[in-house]
Order: C-alpha cells, then structure tokens, then sequence
C-alpha cells in the first residue's frame, strides 16, 4: 500500500514539476495563510484556530491546482469541478491527519475534533472571499483596490479565528 502512495505522490510532483510557467490564484494568499498556520503552531494556540489557517492554505492550493489543471485540460474541467478539487483536498488532509494519528483529540467542537471543525471552516470562509471577491470584480470590472483578494481573505480569516476563539473560551 505505501508503494501505491508513494508511486501517487511521485506523479503528482512531475505533473506539476514540469509547468513551464505558474498560474497561482493568488501567491500572497497561499504565502499569508502558510505564514498564519505557521506562527499559530509555534505560538501554541488552539488547534480549531490552526485548522482555521489550515483550511484557508488548503482552500488557496486547491484553487491553484484547479487552476493549474484548467491551463492544461480547459475541455475537461467546468466551473463545478473547483468545488470537487477543494473538497478532495480537504477530505484527504484531514484523512491523512488521522491517518498518522495528527489530530490531537483534547476537545470537541460540536461534536467535531477541533483542527478538523477549523480545517472545514478555513475552507468555507477562504472559498466564500474568493467567491465574494469574483463577484465584486465582474460587477465593478476591476478590483476597488490594490490587492483587495489578499486583503479580504486575511480580513475574513482572521475574523473568523476571532469568532472562533470567543467560542472556545467564552461559550464552550
């Protein structure tokens, strides 16, 4: 079976080791949500909050990926297929965190073990900028402002880690 994984991760390096060129949603993104997950882990805050920065690093390398692929097979892939590739991401990062015993169950949120809950929210929340952010750019036919995707998806994740902080120590 690790054969089989590693053989599935050996291609996937070549397939996306020989792009020429690199289409990346939004490199600041996937730069600001790597530094956040980072910084949260070393300074020891609570996993639903690191699974937060997690879910919004997932969610940015899955919009590259769709990307990606949409540069190489445009006949293939539809605008539903994003959503598809996103939660495949999401789905085998949190499978593979329980796979190698990553997820640390020391409290729940709702019933969910807490890096997961924040993993799936991160994801919701960076694809709803994303979303949010399209939408303002096809109704104004630019952005309102220099780098407003980076702005909005750091502003939208860091509410979000806020909210959920009250949550964990105030409510539950």
């Amino acid at each position: 079976m690790d054969k089989i994984i590693f053989s599935g991760f050996a291609f996937l390096f070549l397939f996306f080791a020989t792009k020429g060129e690199v289409l990346a949603h939004c490199p600041l993104c996937v730069a600001a949500a790597g530094a956040g997950l980072t910084l949260s882990d070393a300074l020891g805050i609570d996993d639903s909050i690191t699974g937060i920065w997690l879910g919004a690093f997932i969610g940015a390398t899955s919009l590259y990926t769709q990307r990606l692929l949409s540069s190489r097979w445009q006949w293939v892939l539809k605008r539903w297929v994003g959503t598809l590739i996103s939660l495949a991401f999401v789905f085998l990062t949190i499978l593979s965190f329980y796979r190698f015993n990553l997820v640390v169950r020391h409290g729940d949120i709702f019933g969910f073990d807490k890096l997961p809950f924040g993993m799936v929210l991160g994801v919701g929340v960076f694809l709803a900028m994303d979303y949010f952010n399209n939408l303002i750019k096809t109704k104004n036919g630019k952005a309102l402002f220099p780098y407003q995707s980076i702005v909005l998806s750091f502003f939208a994740i860091t509410l979000a880690s806020f909210l959920v902080y009250i949550l964990i120590n105030f409510y539950i």
